[in-house]
Order: C-alpha cells, then sequence, then structure tokens
C-alpha cells in the first residue's frame, strides 16, 4: 500500500498515473522549451581483492547502466510540473557466475511553485550537513567513496514549504516493503550563525529493520528525532544528535540509541585548494528493561585535492576505535567531458580480524584486505 494519512493508495496505481500523465506531457511537449530530457549513466568497474572468501575469485567485473527520462511543463511563470523515471541494470562477473539484476531507480512526479514543492513516488530523501558519519543517514545510501553517486531511494510523499527565504519545512509519508507507512517532518532554518535544523520521524513496522548506515537494529515500532547546525566561516564546522526510541518489550535487546556527529573542514591554500576534513561518531546503546549497553566512536578522515580541470586525489580513512579498525581508500579520478576515469586503491581489515567466523562474512571480495579498482563511468 502506498499513501499519506487515511488515503491509502496502491504503488503501482501511482506508478500508472505517473507513466500516463509522462505520455500526456510529451505528445505535447513541442510548446514548451525542451520540456523532454533523456539522460543516463553508463559504468564499468573491475575490482581486485587479496583477501577473498574461501574458494573465491579475487576480481569482481561489473557493468551497468541507469536510463533517465525526465518531462516538465510549465504552468505559469512561477509554476511547473515534472516528473523523472529511471531503471537500473547491472551485470556482475564474480567467478564463473553472470548474474543480472534490475530494479526501479527512479519514478517520481512534482509540482513545484515559489513558496511550494510536492513529490511523489520513488525519490532520493537526504538531509543533514555531514559527509561520511552521517547520523542523518535515514532514507538514502549515499557514500562519498561511490565515484558513480547513486543512492537507493524510497517510496514516498514529500512536501516542502518555503514561508520565507530563510525558513523550509518538509513533510514526507514513506511507505516500505511490508506496506506499513511511516511518516516524519523536518524544520530548517538559515540565520547569520549558521543552519539549523529539527528533524523527527515516526516507524510503526513491527518486523526487524536496520537504521541508518551503522549497526543500528531495532526490532519493533520506533522514533527518532534529529538536531543538526552547520556553520560556514573561516571554517567549516557542524553537529548532529540523534535519539532513536524504539518501543519493543525484549529485555534481551536494546531499545534506545543516541548518536552524535561532530565535524570540521578547512581549505588549504595549496594549489586549486586542498580541503581537510574531520568527523567523529559515537553511538550509544541502552535497554530500558535490561541492564544492557553498548558504545562504539568511529573517526573518518579525508583530504581532496583537485590537480587541475582533470584531475582530482581523495582520500578517507575511517577508524573504528571498538574493534581497533582502519579502513583506508584512495581515488585518483580523471575527468574528460562526460567521462570519469577513476583508479581506487583500499587497504580494510582482512576476514581474520573479525570477531566473526568467516562463514558468516559477506561473501564479496569488497571490503576486506587490500583491493584495486578501475572503473569507467560515462554520464550522457
Amino acid at each position: 500500500m502506498f499513501g499519506f494519512g487515511e488515503n491509502v493508495i496502491k504503488f503501482g496505481t501511482v506508478a500508472r498515473g505517473i507513466l500516463l500523465l509522462a505520455i500526456y506531457l510529451s505528445t505535447s511537449a513541442v510548446t514548451f522549451t525542451q520540456p523532454l530530457s533523456l539522460k543516463g549513466q553508463l559504468w564499468g568497474n573491475i575490482l581486485y581483492g587479496n583477501d577473498p572468501p574461501a574458494g573465491h575469485s579475487s576480481f569482481v567485473t561489473d557493468l551497468g547502466y541507469i536510463p533517465m527520462l525526465s518531462l516538465s511543463r510549465d504552468l505559469s511563470i512561477n509554476r511547473f510540473v515534472d516528473l523523472e523515471w529511471s531503471y537500473r541494470m547491472e551485470y556482475r562477473m564474480y567467478d564463473e557466475d553472470i548474474v543480472f539484476g534490475s530494479k526501479p531507480y527512479r519514478l517520481w512526479l512534482r509540482y513545484s511553485s515559489d513558496q511550494m514543492e510536492a513529490r511523489l513516488g520513488l525519490q532520493k530523501i537526504s538531509f543533514g550537513p555531514a559527509m561520511v558519519l552521517r547520523s542523518l543517514a535515514w532514507f538514502d545510501t549515499i557514500d562519498p567513496k561511490d565515484p558513480t553517486g547513486q543512492t537507493d531511494a524510497v517510496k514516498a510523499f514529500r512536501l516542502r514549504l518555503f514561508p520565507t527565504s530563510s525558513l523550509a519545512l518538509w513533510l514526507w509519508s514513506i511507505n516500505n516493503d511490508q506496506d506499513t507507512l511511516s511518516y516524519g517532518g523536518r524544520a530548517e532554518l538559515s540565520t547569520s550563525i549558521g543552519e539549523w535544523g529539527l528533524t523527527y520521524h515516526q516507524d510503526p513496522t513491527e518486523l526487524g529493520q536496520s537504521v541508518g548506515q551503522f549497526p543500528i537494529f531495532l526490532s519493533g515500532q520506533h522514533q527518532r528525532i534529529a538536531f543538526d547546525y552547520r556553520y560556514d566561516g573561516y571554517f567549516g564546522f557542524w553537529f548532529e544528535g540523534v535519539g532513536i526510541f524504539a518501543d519493543n518489550k525484549q529485555d534481551v535487546e536494546l531499545n534506545r540509541f543516541a548518536l552524535f556527529t561532530l565535524g570540521v573542514d578547512y581549505t588549504i591554500p595549496v594549489g586549486s585548494g586542498l580541503l581537510i576534513m574531520a568527523e567523529t561518531m559515537k553511538i550509544s546503546g541502552s535497554s530500558i528493561l535490561a541492564d544492557s549497553s553498548s558504545e562504539q566512536t568511529y573517526t573518518a578522515l579525508m583530504a581532496s585535492l583537485p590537480i587541475n580541470m582533470l584531475h582530482q586525489l581523495m582520500f578517507i580513512a575511517q577508524i573504528d576505535w571498538e574493534n581497533s579498525h582502519i579502513y583506508n581508500y584512495l581515488r585518483w579520478s580523471v575527468t574528460y567531458d562526460h567521462f570519469s576515469l577513476n583508479f581506487i586503491f583500499s587497504i580494510s581489515p582482512r576476514r581474520c580480524d573479525y570477531n566473526i567466523e568467516k562463514e558468516y562474512l559477506p561473501k564479496t571480495v569488497a571490503g576486506f584486505g587490500t583491493g584495486l579498482q578501475f572503473m569507467l563511468i560515462y554520464n550522457h
């Protein structure tokens, strides 16, 4: 089921409605300036890792393509409707197996004016100032180490209101794979001393689910509340604080979590500007029904240097203090118009460094030991 409030609609019905509107917009497109756009992203990837699962190859090859169709129509000077459709297709060759996967990537319809934006369908919902250790990565999978910039989407209705030039209000309703409707909102305020954000989300899902990009697992309905702040001046500074409160009654599980992320960045006048960034996140978990708790601390360091108009270097180091693990990532990117060449070198903990039986670790070569990767991206 898909909907907002008590008005519940089958998502398939919504998708068919969006496609019918696309046909209408395309047939009447001749009266507008460039209302129809066809874009896409094609990528090829070869990865070598020196710590593959037992009995598996050290090489993985990927080939993927995302076509994207967008249509728009002006309703008046300050009002328009547009939609976007895209589909993700990927071939992966690992050992002697060739696996083909495909799924919808985006399918949304939007109405926009000076003071509001309403968007319905499969879409990206992302917010928060953090770059790597993102406490507010609730509905996206953005990873700065991914050269494609891709992220998963959610089936949602999102409304954004702009009462003044310094205030923005968000409202959303999200449908998950179990046809359970969750909802929330966010307020953003821009002032002379920084940008402020306050976010709330309630999820009645009873089944277990992971929250965000870190090891937080909940087995019952829960609420999330967050406060964030960003300052841009001589240096950049940001903060994200999140509280997660689950209603599950199983006293063997953690049902209260607090996440705090602090970050700072500064551009050193070297060449075109060397950006250095540091973030630290702390995750505290506890149970109101049992004497159990946990604490985890992570640190991320990033340096990014544009060498010239074509070449760029990026280095990211992530430290897991609890497990004494360090993850290193170095990327050299070369961009020619629509093409991007990416050479990636990474050093991660080996499989034997984890306190987990090897058969329970992911059956992939990525993220373990030393890795070499080449990725070609073509955006048209």
